[in-house]
């Protein structure tokens, strides 16, 4: 693709998806409870029925736990610094992966955008493209859905427990089981039920580079320039 765009979806979302996007802390509720004694009256010790389960008899009022606050967000973690330079026509089978642009570090924040207009899916790792691929992704009665997700799940071999197809290097991103995953009919007629399915070869880069609640923003069309900022994430 001449002049090929990095495309992303530009979505309404608050400081609260990125709070989702680097993980929420988890704080459970304590509460200890001291039994009641028992009643007493002049006649025979009768049996006190015991307090309904629904209710916390004589119960110190709780302490209060220390909520953890989100890490600080860094703006230039979130810019487009680079894109990756890929011949031209990009079709299917293809993909490219070059991280010498990124930050030598693995630790970076990522983020992958995956376009279905375009079909094409990006990863970028602290703003800096680091790898690319034409992707299939679902067919009209089970399209793929747009938005913003946080990888729930992963599995290097892994099988559709409703299909019985193969599924490899699965980054799940849906509770109802749509992923991106690699895949070996990588042609212009294939279709999926709603995953996206790149090239199995980059799918082991991608599942290797993804953690659990990394950020995939599925877009239909929407573009980005280099040097504005990746505002979904």
């Amino acid at each position: 693709m001449t002049g090929r765009r990095v495309w992303i979806k530009r979505v309404g979302l608050t400081l609260g998806c990125c709070a989702s996007f680097l993980g929420a802390a988890h704080v459970a509720d304590r509460l200890s409870a001291t039994p009641a004694e028992p009643a007493k009256t002049a006649a025979a010790p009768a049996a006190v029925a015991p307090a309904s389960a629904d209710k916390v008899v004589g119960a110190s009022a709780p302490t209060p736990q220390p909520v953890a606050l989100p890490a600080p967000i860094d703006p230039a973690a979130y810019t487009v610094k680079s894109v990756l330079t890929v011949k031209s026509p990009f079709v299917h089978g293809d993909w490219y992966w070059d991280e010498s642009a990124a930050p030598a570090t693995s630790g970076g924040r990522i983020v992958v955008t995956v376009d279905l207009k375009a079909q094409v899916l990006s990863v970028f790792r602290d703003g800096h493209e680091i790898g690319t691929a034409v992707m299939i992704y679902g067919a009209d009665a089970k399209p793929t859905p747009l938005g913003v997700f946080q990888v729930s799940f992963r599995k290097a071999k892994h099988v559709s427990s409703l299909y019985g197809a193969p599924m490899p290097y699965t980054l799940r991103l849906t509770n109802d089981g749509v992923s991106i995953h690699g895949s070996e009919a990588m042609r212009p007629d294939a279709a999926t039920h709603g995953c996206v399915g790149v090239p199995i070869p980059f799918a082991r880069k991608l599942f290797d580079a993804v953690k659990m609640g990394d950020t995939v923003i599925v877009t239909n069309g929407e573009t980005l320039t280099q040097g504005q900022a990746i505002t979904a994430a």
